[in-house]
């Protein structure tokens, strides 16, 4: 039993730590997530009614310096930059792109995709709030965007970059059924035409033509890059990486947080000739998928505007006088949406790209409970009732187990007048009473460590689904039942706004004791589950095991709601399972003696 209560309280303890992480350090910067994704979507709806009066569009009218001219290296051959001069040269035009997900504009100067929306996200839970803005132009402080051209070479001439001025040849407006393309000649002689595509979900697809109609022979590098400015808000917490990603030939998952990078400047990988690298955030990421051989770096430049970029090098690629070549280049900007990223994953052959999405150490568990759980959803149509069916399923997956460590539990309980007979027998000789307590066990069969198996199989499941819960955008937003609009978002009621009567929500720095509804029943199924129990013998272990639902209850008012929903439905399940167990046992269920000595009408007995 000591084993027991040591190995229960080093989980309460580690799940301890990780609540009040959430509480004190998460759930701040969620709200001022928040705060900020308000404010922005106050700024954008401010310039869009202003650029409406003037009567012009609310597009960026010039450029800012992208990368330094002797940035990214390998070999002789460098990716470009943009001169200070050139940094003042006005657009050159956009190019409309519409689908049912994205929409946003492509600039002429330097083809540059640099204007993005997800239309199906929202900034908020309110559907009329502005849409999510992934890519915004470089005269943006947090400009985002991403482009293709080629490594400067005199040889060939004047080669498309940041600054390259294209024309518009085929096409209006881009979508998923009309592509664009674009040309550029330059002063030695090459064509270059670039086509467009944009299939039904993020994904771009870049094709370059070149033609050679100058007598000379010449080779040209293709390059890629997706370059970020400002400082990314960021969760800032263990389980989610956000920052620079990829995975490069069959070299593993890169993962380099944002501080990580700004530390080591530039990592430079291998030759490979396939992956992918990118960006990413909690719920979006953009990603470059090159084709040929390349080399891929993950940088941070410092200066004036410092940005992160995650960028590749192709190899030469020969031109021989009167001949072309094709190269084709993809780019993934848009929502990390399970079933989208495998379907890339698995049609495009891009290895590990589902990674993109940080399932985590637990990628085992963590996605297959992922699809469990969506193909739930698909029946009933609501996460919520979603996590109710798999915590179902899991139960009913670990029964056998369980039944057998409730039924090992029931019979310490039986035993427990002979054990503590043996512990007052040999009170002063530890090693003879260890001696008796094992013969005791060997005798009725009892293992005195198999209570702990039920909390042993909760945690890594705990720790799945709150993974789950906290990176995958089909629990963002997505609603529950009566108050609970976002299952990834903490329970808004509590009594500070009368469990939601009041139209407000508790404010983020009195989140310690802002207790929802949900955390309340949660509290209350642990409670009731703790008291079938007999008292512990030890007065310190019984005012831990007393105020542990309590304490855990004010800690977990700040998960996400879909969480404690798992929580207190698995404890409700479990109080009915260990009273059927106990009672099929003969093992007396001690909830009401407990209750009675807790209001002061009996004193349980602590056998």
């Amino acid at each position: 039993m000591d084993n027991q209560r040591n190995f229960i309280l080093a989980a309460v303890l580690s799940l301890a730590v990780v609540f009040f992480w959430q509480m004190l350090v998460i759930s701040p910067r969620i709200e001022a997530e928040r705060a900020a994704a308000e404010a922005q979507a106050a700024l954008e709806a401010q310039a869009q009614k202003t650029a409406q009066e003037n009567g012009t569009a609310a597009a960026p009218s010039s450029d800012q310096p992208g990368v330094p001219a002797t940035a990214t290296q390998s070999g002789s051959a460098i990716i470009p930059g943009v001169t200070p001069e050139a940094s003042q040269t006005a657009e050159a035009g956009r190019v409309e792109f519409k689908s049912e997900k994205l929409d946003g504009s492509i600039n002429l100067k330097g083809a540059r995709i640099d204007d993005l929306n997800l239309a199906l996200y929202r900034q908020t839970v309110d559907p009329t709030s502005p849409e999510i803005r992934l890519l915004m132009p470089v005269n943006n402080e947090d400009a985002y965007f991403a482009e293709f051209g080629f490594s400067p070479n005199e040889q060939a001439g004047d080669l498309p970059g940041p600054s390259t001025i294209w024309t518009l040849v085929q096409g209006d407006v881009l979508t998923p059924d009309s592509p664009i393309v674009l040309q550029y000649v330059n002063d030695k002689g090459l064509q270059f035409q670039r086509q467009i595509e944009l299939d039904g979900d993020y994904m771009f697809t870049v094709t370059d033509t070149v033609a050679n109609t100058s007598a000379t022979n010449v080779a040209i590098r293709p390059y890629g890059r997706i370059a970020r400015y400002g400082n990314p808000d960021v969760a800032g917490i263990y389980v989610l990486h956000e920052g620079l990603v990829g995975a490069i030939g069959d070299q593993g998952l890169d993962e380099y947080d944002y501080d990580d990078i700004e530390e080591e400047k530039q990592v430079t990988k291998e030759l490979a000739t396939s992956g992918w690298l990118g960006i990413t955030d909690k719920y979006w990421a953009t990603a470059l998928i090159p084709s040929g051989s390349f080399v891929a770096h993950y940088n941070y430049y410092t200066g004036v505007r410092p940005f992160y970029q995650s960028d590749y090098l192709g190899e030469p690629l020969a031109i021989n006088a009167g001949s072309q070549i094709t190269t084709t280049n993809r780019l993934f900007a848009g929502a990390k949406k399970v079933d989208i990223i495998d379907a890339y994953r698995d049609n495009l052959n891009i290895p590990l790209f589902d990674k993109i999405i940080d399932w985590g150490w637990f990628y085992w568990l963590t996605k297959p409970l992922f699809h469990v759980m969506n193909w739930i959803f698909q029946l009933v149509g609501n996460f919520g009732v979603a996590i109710l069916g798999v915590t179902v399923l899991i139960k009913i997956f670990f029964f056998p187990l369980a039944n057998k460590s409730y039924a090992s539990m029931a019979n310490m309980k039986k035993m427990q007048p002979e054990m503590t007979a043996i512990r007052e027998r040999f009170a002063d000789d530890k090693q003879a009473q260890q001696k008796e307590l094992m013969a005791l066990y060997k005798k009725e069969k009892i293992n005195p460590a198999a209570g702990c198996w039920p909390v042993l199989i909760q945690i890594p499941v705990f720790f799945s689904l709150y993974k789950v819960i906290y990176v995958t955008i089909e629990m963002r937003h997505a609603p529950f039942f009566g108050w609970i609009h976002d299952l990834s978002a903490p329970d808004p009621t509590s009594f500070l706004n009368l469990f939601g009567l009041l139209p407000y929500d508790s404010p983020a720095f009195l989140a310690i004791i802002a207790v929802g509804i949900w955390p309340l029943i949660m509290g209350i199924t642990m409670f009731i589950q703790m008291q079938m129990n007999p008292a512990p013998p030890d007065p310190t272990q019984q005012m831990i095991f007393k105020w542990m639902p309590v304490v855990f209850t004010f800690m977990l008012a700040t998960f996400p709601a879909g969480l404690v929903i798992y929580w207190a439905w698995n404890n409700f399940l479990s109080i009915l399972q260990q009273g059927a167990i106990m009672k099929r046992q003969g093992a007396k269920i001690e909830l009401v003696d407990n209750l009675k000595a807790m209001f002061g009408k009996k004193k349980p007995e602590s056998s």
